[in-house]
This record gives C-alpha cells, sequence and structure tokens, in this order.
C-alpha cells in the first residue's frame, strides 16, 4: 500500500494568484486560440485573469455551465466541455496538486502523466506479455460516470490539508454535469443509495483526468503492493499477467471486492482471462504474437471515412491543405505504432502522405491520393 504521507498545506496562494492564472491561461489556450471562448477571454486577457483572481480569492467563484458534445465513435460517450475560464482555473490547480499526487504513484501507471502515455504503457504490457503465459485483462464499468463524488473527496484529504484548494476541489467535483446513469448496488446499499449518491466526472476535463488517476491509485497499490503482480494500467484499461491461470481467477475475485470499496465494477465482457500470446486489444493496438501490431479492423474503417469525406472536401474547395495535415498527421502518428507501413502506402501512393517520399513530420508536394483502397 502507499507510503502515508503528511497532507501539503498552504497550496491555494501557489493557484489563485495573478502570475499562477496568467502561467495556467497560456496552457488552456494551446491549439485553442481560434475558439470564441479562447479568443474573448485573451481580447481582454489582464482583465478576466484580474477578476479571475478576485473570485477565487473572495470566494465568489462559480463554474460555468457545461457544452456537452455525444459522441459515438470509437464507443458513444458524453464529452464536456468546461467554458474558457474554468479551464484556466483547471490548469492553475493541477499545476500544483497534480504533482503532489504523482509523488504518490507506483511506475506502471501510465494515464496523464509526463512520460508515460499509451506507447510506453503498450510497450509494458508487450515486455509483460513475452515473460509470462497468462494474462487478466481489465475493463471498468462506466469508469468516469462511476466514480464516487464522496470517496473521491476523502481521498484528495489523504494527500491536501489546505482547507481553500479542498474546497475549490469539492466544487468542480460538485458542479460536474449529470453523467450517464451508472445504476449498481453495492455491499450494504439500500434500494436508493444508486441514486442519491453524486457520482460522475466530466470527460473532457483536465481536472477529471488528474481525479481519475488518483481515484484508482489505491488500486495500483493494491495490485503490486498485497497481491504483488505484474501490471499496467491506463486509466480503467489494465491487466495483470501469471503463469498460472488459477491465480489470475483468485486475483480476478479480490479485485472485484477491492473495487466494492470504491463503488465499482470490472466489466463482465471485457474482463477475460487468456493466454498471453493470443491477439489482444490494447489502447488502439491488436498486440500480435512475436511482436507484431495490428491496427483494429473499427480503427481503420472509421478513418477510411474520415479520409473520404476530406478528399471530398478538398475537391470541392471546402476544406483547406492545413485542416487535412493536421487531421491525417495525427492518425499516422497513432497508425507509425503498428505494423501498418503497407497499409499507409495504399491509403497515400502517390500523394502528399505517401510514406515513401513524405515521411512525417515533412510533408513534400503532391496531393491527396485520388483513392482510398486497401491492398
Amino acid at each position: 500500500m502507499p507510503r502515508t504521507r503528511k497532507p501539503l498545506d498552504g497550496l491555494f496562494g501557489r493557484i489563485a494568484s495573478f502570475q499562477a492564472l496568467w502561467e495556467a491561461a497560456r496552457k488552456a489556450v494551446r491549439g485553442k486560440r481560434k475558439k470564441p471562448g479562447a479568443a474573448g477571454f485573451y481580447a481582454n486577457l489582464e482583465r478576466e485573469l484580474l477578476r479571475l483572481e478576485r473570485s477565487l480569492l473572495d470566494g465568489s467563484y462559480r463554474p460555468g455551465r457545461y457544452v456537452e458534445i455525444k459522441i459515438r465513435e470509437p464507443k458513444e460517450r458524453l464529452v464536456s466541455a468546461a467554458p474558457f475560464r474554468d479551464r484556466v482555473v483547471h490548469h492553475a490547480l493541477c499545476a500544483v496538486v497534480a504533482p503532489i499526487f504523482e509523488a504518490g504513484f507506483i511506475a506502471n501507471s501510465y494515464a496523464n502523466r509526463a512520460g508515460k502515455g499509451t506507447h510506453r504503457a503498450i510497450a509494458a504490457y508487450e515486455r509483460y506479455r513475452d515473460r509470462h503465459t497468462h494474462v487478466l485483462r481489465c475493463d471498468i464499468f462506466r469508469y468516469f460516470p462511476a466514480i464516487d463524488h464522496e470517496i473521491l473527496k476523502r481521498q484528495f484529504r489523504r494527500r491536501i490539508a489546505c482547507e481553500r484548494t479542498l474546497a475549490l476541489m469539492d466544487l468542480i467535483v460538485d458542479r460536474s454535469n449529470a453523467q450517464e446513469p451508472v445504476e449498481l448496488h453495492f455491499p450494504g446499499d439500500d434500494l436508493f443509495a444508486p441514486y442519491e449518491r453524486r457520482r460522475g466526472l466530466p470527460i473532457g476535463n483536465l481536472t477529471s483526468q488528474s481525479f481519475a488517476n488518483l481515484y484508482l491509485d489505491p488500486l495500483d497499490h493494491f495490485v503490486t503492493g498485497v497481491l504483488g503482480a505484474p501490471y499496467v494500467r491506463y486509466v480503467d484499461d489494465f491487466a495483470l499477467f501469471s503463469d498460472d491461470p488459477a491465480a489470475l481467477a483468485r486475483w480476478r475475485a479480490q479485485i472485484e471486492r477491492f473495487l466494492e470499496g470504491r463503488r465499482l465494477k470490472l466489466h463482465p465482457r471485457k474482463t477475460v482471462i487468456v493466454p498471453a500470446g493470443s491477439p489482444a486489444p490494447f489502447l488502439g493496438l491488436v498486440l500480435l504474437p512475436g511482436g507484431g501490431r495490428r491496427l483494429p479492423a473499427d480503427n481503420l474503417a472509421r478513418f477510411r471515412g474520415r479520409l473520404g469525406i476530406l478528399r471530398d472536401g478538398w475537391r470541392r474547395g471546402a476544406v483547406e491543405r492545413p485542416v487535412i495535415e493536421t487531421k491525417v498527421r495525427a492518425w499516422i502518428a497513432h497508425a507509425e505504432h503498428a505494423d501498418s507501413w503497407r497499409l499507409r502506402r495504399s491509403l497515400f501512393g502517390g500523394g502528399w502522405f505517401d510514406p515513401v517520399t513524405s515521411p512525417v513530420p515533412e510533408l513534400r508536394g503532391g496531393g491527396l491520393s485520388a483513392t482510398v483502397r486497401m491492398q
């Protein structure tokens, strides 16, 4: 289990000062300068920051309403966009509290941490897979909508003692917009418990990413410190490895009991014990025996559809080249981590993104391939 650390006090001044908010605004605006909310805030930057500083210091700050977007790919979920002023506060808060959380995290938790990320998590998975015969792959059922506010706030207080910082963190959690229902009962619940307890964090907040990592930190320490299992986690996707399938079955039962204390359940269909060498979908790739990697069929199908739309928009003059380059480069950056050279050659041959003549990030001449086809 994690070592006991004295909760830290005296943090709020480092969050609510004009200088801290100015630095936070610089981070929040990256890639969003042309968005109306960000552009309007930056048009009167000093005044907006002074107003925000004053509201934080006098306790009148209240988060605004979220803009909700329902997306259906790769799966249906609700993404919530906070007003830009609130995103500035999120950045200022996380700049101070995230390093405090980070100090207690294990090495094999890979989400939303500097020097970690999906591709390092995949590499760690492959290293364990090559050393063991079986794997327990786990997914938590509706993780972000299921995060319990009361339990999360208790977790805050294990690391933070500054009352004003805790009040701000509580406020951000309390003002979370309603998430999809998670009507689960746990030992000791009465009939109405799932409806009376506040739960759910908005996907899309910087704070939600940080808080979600913290929420599962006790699980990380339980699996590695108590069970002693080889383990990799990325958000709510995690895997344990062993040469003994019976040990994995015991660990699954112990994890299920542990998660009950955090009002979480494993996804019944996505939690499986399988041979470690079998093809494994993990973090957007299919990991193959012998070190091979391929893109999932649904990922490729979605990208081919988007590429066709971009190509048609380019022909009509409705989409400019920088937009196409940004969107296609993002997919290529992911696809390059799979064995995708032939696939990219078939998609982009003779065009801007041909892997022979235009390796990313250096693009040279040409145009979008006239066809989108598979070999």
